[in-house]
């Protein structure tokens, strides 16, 4: 069985919690696969009275791969929704996929969204969204760019699974 680890990196706010939601959805619709989710949020503690540091990142971001490599474990693949604010996150992770292809998806939209995003919220650090904005780790590389002001979870994740299924039956339909 063909496994591996799409990640959606993007700054925080920019919707990748929800997009990966809506990947794994449209994956089990279309191909009858169920991905596991990993998700960064589920590592940290966010507050607005504590900002998340590079650091901070790094030390946990080796449980987070340890994490997805057990979900392959028991399934096809697993959707990695993360914010990479350097490139010795991006290596840890790249490292620790050994094998396993890792299929980079940037997921964007714009600053003024992503700080309106931030605020709605209110359980981010003011500035975080913008400053994982300004650090997102790696710039160019990426399988695919998906903007999720201009477009809406479920058709940024039909542009994925089009893009990372091409010529394995996914379908845009």
């Amino acid at each position: 069985m063909f496994k591996q680890i799409i990640l959606l990196n993007g700054p925080s706010s920019s919707g990748k919690s929800t997009l990966a939601k809506a990947l794994r959805a449209l994956i089990r619709e279309k191909r009858n696969e169920d991905y596991a989710i990993v998700s960064i949020d589920d590592f940290l503690e966010m507050s607005q009275d504590q900002a998340i540091y590079e650091d901070d990142v790094f030390a946990i971001s080796g449980r987070l791969c340890q994490r997805a490599l057990a979900a392959l474990e028991t399934t096809p693949g697993v959707i990695v929704d993360h914010v990479i604010t350097s490139e010795r996150i991006f290596r840890q992770l790249q490292t620790a996929c050994g094998d396993v292809p890792l299929r980079p998806v940037r997921v964007s939209c714009p600053p003024e969204v992503l700080l309106a995003r931030e605020k709605a919220r209110g359980n981010r650090s003011p500035g975080s969204a913008e400053a994982s904005l300004a650090y997102l780790c790696p710039k160019d590389g990426y399988e695919l760019t998906v903007d999720t002001h201009a477009m809406t979870a479920e058709a940024c994740a039909a542009r994925i699974l089009a893009a990372l299924f091409r010529g394995e039956g996914a379908s845009d339909s």
